[in-house]
């Protein structure tokens, strides 16, 4: 790696280092923005994206993206556009570096629903990444600073079905289950037909 190797900001399961092997990630946040759960016709589920908000802040990590070659992250990333953050993002780091951010293009986007939920095994993984960067008050911090939670939520747990899963211990999963049941989504059992579901990336 070279020091004048690019970022990317991550604010989603990035922060779960166990999803990726990107080295030595460093914490970070990103002005301005915040996330949402959206819906893109190139998914068949909703999923997070950052979205402006001058009044917002996010925490999220930071990682250099080795001889600037994007290719397996923007796989990983498809249905986003990779934008400029680099003056959006304060982070520790002792010199000025370039980063980018994904989010979904405005004009791709869709409001969740019945037919494009939240899939639990993709939120489980985003807040044991959470948790384990920034604690209990970070959890706190990513239901604050995300909306769209006012749909569909399927418990897919027993079969997970997004590729990057991961097992949370039962006090993970309690902190979870805790947080939904704050918010107005409506958890529901996994759907019956799953030959429709592919999550690529």
């Amino acid at each position: 790696m070279s020091g004048s190797d690019p970022y990317f900001f991550g604010y989603g399961s990035l922060v779960n280092r166990a999803t990726h092997d990107f080295a030595r990630p460093e914490r970070a946040k990103l002005h301005g923005w915040r996330r949402e759960w959206r819906h893109t016709d190139l998914r068949p589920v909703a999923f997070l994206t950052a979205v402006p908000d001058p009044d917002c802040s996010i925490d999220g990590l930071i990682a250099q993206v080795p001889g600037a070659d994007w290719d397996a992250l923007d796989e990983r990333e498809w249905a986003y556009d990779r934008i400029p953050a680099s003056h959006t993002v304060s982070h520790n780091l002792d010199r000025d570096i370039d980063i980018a951010v994904y989010a979904v293009p405005q004009n791709k986007q869709n409001d969740p629903s019945d037919k494009f939920p939240i899939i639990l095994s993709y939120v489980d993984v985003v807040i044991q990444g959470y948790l384990r960067e920034f604690g209990e008050d970070g959890v706190t911090r990513f239901f604050e600073t995300t909306s769209g939670w006012d749909t569909t939520i399927v418990d897919d747990r027993a079969a997970p079905r997004y590729p990057r899963h991961q097992q949370l211990t039962p006090e993970q999963t309690a902190l979870v289950d805790s947080h939904l049941a704050d918010l107005p989504a409506r958890v529901t059992p996994d759907w019956q037909d799953r030959s429709r579901f592919h999550w690529r990336g």
